[in-house]
Order: C-alpha cells, then structure tokens, then sequence
C-alpha cells in the first residue's frame, strides 16, 4: 500500500518516462509534488525502491525505472488517452548534479573518541552517494582511519542503524556520551573497535558500553 505522496511520485515518473524516456530530476520532482525540499524526495524514491515499483539504474545519478504499477495507476493508464511519444535518445543524459540534504550532526573522533555533537546546519550531498535508508553527516577529526582513506576533516555519510556486521566502519557510542568512527569487531564477549592506523590501538568495550549509531555509506571531501 502506497501513500498518496508516493503513489504521486510514482505515476508523475511514469509519465515522464512514457513522454520521453528520460527520468525527471529531482528538482522537477521536488516541484511537481510541491514539496520544500529534495530530501523528501530522496525518502519516497527509497520507499518506492524498497518496495520494487522502481529501480536505479546502475551508474546514473537520475536513471529510474517503473518496474510495477499499483492497481490503481494500471488502470489508470489504461482507460486513459495515452500520451505522445517522443522517441527516446540513444543515450540517457546522465546528470550527476542531483544533490540532497541531509542533516551534518557535528564532528566525530577518528582516534580517542569524542562527543558527536547535534546541530541544525545541512549538508548538501550527491544523491548518487546515498543509498537506500535515512542519512546524517559527521566531520571527521583525527587520523585513527587514515589506512582506510578516512582523512581529517573528510565528511562521513552514515546511515543510520543500530546493528552492525562483523568488518564494518560504525559510528560507535560510547557510554551514551563520546562517539567515534571505527571498525566493529567482536573478541569473544566483547565489543572490538578497531582503528586503520598502526599507530593507535584496538578499543575494548563490554557490549553495554556501546551503542551503534549508524554505518559508513560514504565519503566527501574538500580540496583547498
């Protein structure tokens, strides 16, 4: 069962498609649905991917397809006049400037953990990033992760969850009050992070220590 918001999503890139075989961006989405931003956006095309009536093409910032329609729109479309069809371009455009917001909470420690403190500023973020599942940004500090590509000053895109698998780089909380980003291990009853730095060593929790905060889907990165 669709929301009315997502079904409106859904038959709005259906149509788009069926005129020209070329995906809307999120900026005509976001206008089309009269909503204020695309972060709203981004929640109903994960929605709508979970669900399997779209799906991403691999490689394209905006590439989507129908796969299903609900009842509904099928018979919508039809008992309706259909639309003319433009033929569509050999090559879809790929537009990587499709971006989203999503919420910058802070910094978080690459090293001795430190608070990850909650803010109000917003992060804009290519949607290309993102996969399924709601996101945050954390500014690393330290250098804990350099032998993983994680820098001082990088942006951390998390996802958030509140489990995480052997292997993994998570946000780890530790004793409801410092947060940092590391390797989630276990060794026999405990809770392992480990860091990507020689220099620094692994970090040993009870269980109850430890909440996972979310996982690392990705990285930005300022050049000055």
């Amino acid at each position: 069962m669709l929301t009315s918001k997502q079904q409106e999503l859904l038959s709005f890139i259906h149509n788009r498609l069926e005129e020209g075989g070329v995906s809307p961006s999120f900026e005509e989405m976001k206008e089309a649905l009269d909503l204020r931003s695309k972060s709203g956006i981004h929640r109903l095309i994960n929605a709508l991917e979970e669900r399997g009536f779209i799906r991403r093409l691999p490689n394209r910032a905006r590439a989507l397809e129908v796969v299903k329609l609900p009842d509904a729109l099928s018979r919508a479309a039809v008992t309706a006049a259909p639309p003319p069809r433009k033929a569509a371009p050999a090559i879809l455009p790929i537009a990587a400037n499709d971006v989203v917001e999503i919420p910058l909470h802070g910094r978080i420690a690459a090293g001795v953990p430190i608070e990850a403190m909650e803010g109000h500023a917003m992060l804009s973020v290519p949607a290309a990033l993102l996969g399924s599942g709601d996101h945050y940004a954390l500014e690393v500090s330290g250098d804990s992760m350099v032998e993983a590509g994680i820098l001082d000053g990088d942006f951390a895109l998390i996802q958030r969850t509140d489990v995480a698998r052997e292997g993994q780089i998570v946000v780890a909380l530790i004793d409801d009050n410092e947060a940092t980003l590391k390797y989630f291990r276990r060794e026999g009853p405990k809770v392992r992070l480990d860091p990507a730095n020689s220099a620094y060593e692994a970090q040993i929790y009870d269980p109850r220590q430890v909440r996972i905060q979310g996982k690392l889907a990705g990285l930005l990165r300022r050049y000055n």
